[in-house]
C-alpha cells in the first residue's frame, strides 16, 4: 500500500522595467508541508457584529424546521470562526480586506425595481429568480414541471419533502466563515427536488439579481444570502442553469452564494454556472455536491464579473462507479482576483474525474488564483483522475497563483495533473501571419479560443451564445 502526495504551487509576476519583449517567464516550483488548521478565536469583533447586523435583518416570526436548524448551526460556527487573513493557507492570495473595510449592509427587504437588469430570457426554461437574495415568485415561471418535480421556497414544500430536507441541511461540515455567514444571513431557502427515477427534460434557471449597491465613496456594500438545495432522488435527472448578474458599471454590493447538491444513487446533475457580476462588487460563492453510487455531476462554469470573486467547490464521492467532470474558466480584464479553490474526495472503487480549469489575466493589476485538492482515498481503488489547469497572462505585472494538489492513498489508480502558465506564444501568431492574417486579428482569435474550449462545453446554445457575446466583448474593451 503507498501513499502519495503531490502540492505544487506555482506563481507568476511579470515587471515590464525588468523584462524586454519579447517576454520571458519564469516559473518557480515550490513544495508546501500539509497544512494546519487554525486555531478558533471565539468572538472576533467583527465577526461579532456582522452576525448581530444579519440576526436584525431575519424576520421575527417563526420560521421552518429546516432554515431555523441552518441558522441555528451557522450561528454556532460563525461565533467561533475568524475572518479569514492572508496568514491563512487557504487564503494565502486571496485579499478579503475589501469586503471587511466596507461598510456591510443587510439586505432587509428585495428591491421593487428590476428595470435596469439584462438577463437572458429563453422560454423553454422553467426558471426561479431571486432579487437581493429574496425569491421572487411573481418573475419566476415554474409551469410545466414533471409530476413531483418541486421548485421554489421552502415554504411551499409537502410535509415528506420537507423532512428529506430536513435531514439533510446543515449536514456538510467542511464549510468556511462565508458558508456560515450564509447560513446564519439566508431569507429563505431555494428548493430542486426532483423524485426517483424522474428526467427533467428543460434546465431549470436559477436567476439571481443584484440591484441594491454602493460605490466607492460611501463604502457602502450591501450583502445578499441566496441559498438552494438540490435534491435529486435514486435515478433522477435534471440540468441547472445559475445566473448571476447586477448592474453594468462598478456598483459596489457582496453576494454571498451557497448551493447545495445531493444526487442518489444513478442520479445526473448537470450544472451550468454564469457570474457576470458588477465589475465593482464581490462575489462569494460556495458549490458542495455528494454523490451516491453511480451518480453523474457535471459543472461547466464561466467567471467573468467581481472585483473579487471566489468559487468554493467541495465534492464528494459517496459510492462506487461516480463520475465527477468539473470545467471552469475565468477571466479578469480590471483589477479583479479571480479565484477558484476546489476539493473532490474519492472514497470508493472505480470512480471517476475530470477537471479543467483556464484562466486569463488580460490586465496588469488582475489576479486568478487555483487551489484544486483531489484526495483519492484508501478503498477508492481503480480510481481514474486527471486534472489540469492553464493560465493565459496578456499583461505585464499580471498574477497567477496556482497551487493543484493531487493526494492518492488507494495503490490501483490511474491519476494525473498538469499546470501550465504562459503569454501567447511566437509560432501561434506566426502561424496565422504566415497565412495572411495580421497580428491583432490573430490575437483576438487565438484568446478568444483558449477559453472557448470550456465555453463550448455548455450543454445549452442559448447559454453559450449569451457567453461567447459577453466575452468577446470584455475582450474587445482592453484592445
Amino acid at each position: 500500500m503507498s501513499a502519495l502526495s503531490f502540492t505544487s504551487h506555482f506563481h507568476l509576476h511579470i515587471n515590464p522595467k525588468l523584462t524586454p519583449k519579447p517576454i520571458k517567464t519564469r516559473i518557480s516550483l515550490q513544495t508546501f508541508a500539509p497544512a494546519t488548521t487554525p486555531q478558533a478565536a471565539f468572538s472576533d469583533p467583527f465577526v461579532l457584529q456582522l452576525a448581530e447586523s444579519l440576526e436584525d435583518s431575519l424576520l421575527s416570526s417563526s420560521q421552518p424546521l429546516p432554515l431555523q436548524k441552518l441558522r441555528d448551526l451557522s450561528s454556532q460556527t460563525l461565533l467561533s470562526t475568524p475572518w479569514p487573513s492572508r496568514k491563512d493557507e487557504a487564503f494565502r492570495f486571496t485579499d478579503t480586506s475589501f469586503i471587511k473595510n466596507s461598510q456591510i449592509e443587510p439586505i432587509y427587504h428585495p428591491s421593487q425595481s428590476t428595470t435596469s437588469l439584462v438577463v437572458s430570457d429563453d422560454t423553454q426554461f422553467s426558471n426561479l429568480v431571486f432579487v437581493d437574495g429574496f425569491i421572487q415568485n411573481s418573475l419566476s415561471n415554474l409551469s410545466n414541471l414533471p409530476d413531483g418535480v418541486y421548485v421554489g421556497s421552502l415554504l411551499g414544500l409537502s410535509d415528506s419533502i420537507m423532512t428529506r430536507v430536513c435531514d439533510l441541511v446543515g449536514d456538510f461540515q467542511g464549510g468556511d466563515l462565508f458558508w456560515s455567514i450564509n447560513g446564519m444571513g439566508a431569507p429563505d431557502l431555494g428548493v430542486i427536488y426532483v423524485p426517483a427515477g424522474c428526467r427533467v427534460e428543460n434546465p431549470i434557471h436559477l436567476r439571481y439579481l443584484s440591484i441594491e449597491g454602493g460605490n466607492e465613496a460611501s463604502k457602502k456594500l450591501p450583502v445578499s444570502n441566496p441559498r438552494v438545495i438540490v435534491l435529486v432522488e435514486e435515478g433522477g435527472e435534471v440540468a441547472i442553469v445559475e445566473e448571476f448578474v447586477g448592474k453594468e458599471g462598478n456598483e459596489y454590493y457582496w453576494t454571498n452564494s451557497v448551493l447545495e447538491v445531493v444526487i442518489g444513487g444513478r442520479g445526473i446533475v448537470r450544472h451550468s454556472y454564469v457570474q457576470s457580476q458588477s465589475q465593482g462588487a464581490a462575489h462569494i460563492k460556495w458549490t458542495s455536491v455528494r454523490q451516491e453510487t453511480a451518480s453523474a455531476y457535471e459543472l461547466v462554469e464561466v467567471s467573468t464579473g467581481g472585483k473579487l470573486s471566489r468559487h468554493n467547490i467541495h465534492v464528494q464521492q459517496m459510492g462506487p462507479d461516480t463520475v465527477t467532470e468539473l470545467s471552469t474558466f475565468h477571466l479578469s480584464v480590471t483589477d479583479q482576483t479571480q479565484d477558484l479553490h476546489s476539493k473532490l474526495v474519492l472514497d470508493h472503487p472505480r470512480g471517476y474525474s475530470r477537471q479543467l480549469h483556464k484562466c486569463i489575466v488580460a490586465h496588469s493589476q488582475g489576479q486568478a488564483v487555483f487551489d484544486g485538492n483531489v484526495k483519492v482515498n484508501r478503498y477508492a481503488q481503480q480510481t481514474d483522475a486527471g486534472q489540469l489547469t492553464r493560465s493565459l497572462i496578456l499583461e505585464p505585472r499580471a498574477t497567477v497563483n496556482l497551487k493543484p494538489n493531487l493526494q492518492i492513498i488507494a495503490d490501483d489508480v490511474k491519476c494525473s495533473h498538469g499546470a501550465a502558465i504562459s503569454d501567447l506564444e511566437e509560432n501561434q501568431l506566426f502561424y496565422f501571419q504566415a497565412r495572411g492574417v495580421d497580428v491583432e486579428t490573430a490575437r483576438k482569435a487565438l484568446v478568444f479560443s483558449f477559453g472557448a474550449e470550456v465555453i463550448g462545453r455548455f450543454p445549452y446554445s442559448s447559454v453559450r451564445k449569451q457567453v461567447e457575446s459577453h466575452v468577446k466583448e470584455l475582450l474587445e474593451t482592453k484592445k
